[in-house]
């Protein structure tokens, strides 16, 4: 698959074969909402809890004489069913952690980037170079992009004058190129990526797996 690559200015410089293991594969939805599923509940702390009738401070005498009140008969202001009173099937501390097989993680942002690229949401730029580490200086190269909403900047390694840019622009996102996974690319709209980024993504999920057999050589 072929990609302009463009400068900050928005002028294209090239085009380059992008590697169709990684931006050309077969798409595969279920894939890709299982790995979703995957990073949204690893990102989940679990601490959410509640207490029930036997945390609930007070309420260990009975309110009131079971008969003869024209009330209805409680054992202790801790039910459920009174105020301040403890909580039924409440959330309590756990873990929500998942677990995905390296070769379907790998292999769903194989998928993330091929519909991105496909879409032709994946631009390539041969370097971000900001004047200032300003936001403005950032939102001057989107522009020149013609990225109209959210956008993913990924990076080979991050850097901290386009950190500082991106910071105060709604909807955009820097990330290194070792950090990239399914759940950013599924959130925004384009992937701004420089060519240096590219070429490490060929170097992490390029090669594809073989699987071996039980007569293959070790």
């Amino acid at each position: 698959m072929k990609a302009p690559v463009r400068d900050s200015s928005g002028n294209v410089l090239r085009e380059v074969d992008l590697n169709d293991a990684v931006y050309d594969a077969a798409p595969n939805p279920d894939l890709l909402h299982q790995a979703l599923v995957y990073y949204q509940a690893n990102q989940r702390q679990g601490t959410s809890n509640t207490l029930t009738r036997g945390q609930v401070a007070g309420g260990g005498r009975k309110p009131w004489r079971q008969k003869h009140t024209g009330r209805a008969r409680h054992g202790s202001t801790r039910s459920p069913l009174w105020r301040g009173g403890g909580v039924v099937f409440g959330p309590h501390p756990r873990s929500y952690r998942k677990r995905l097989p390296v070769r379907m993680r790998r292999q769903a942002i194989r998928c993330a980037l091929s519909g991105k690229a496909a879409a032709g949401r994946v631009l390539l730029v041969d370097k971000i170079e900001l004047a200032e580490a300003k936001t403005r200086e950032m939102r001057r190269v989107l522009d020149a992009l013609e990225v109209r909403g959210s956008a993913l900047v990924v990076l080979r390694e991050q850097q901290e004058e386009v950190s500082r840019a991106v910071r105060n622009l709604p909807r955009v996102k820097t990330l290194a190129a070792d950090l990239l996974n399914v759940l950013d690319l599924a959130r925004y709209d384009a992937v701004v990526m420089t060519e240096a980024a590219a070429e490490r993504t060929v170097e992490l999920w390029g090669a594809l797996e073989v699987r071996r057999g039980r007569g293959a050589q070790s």
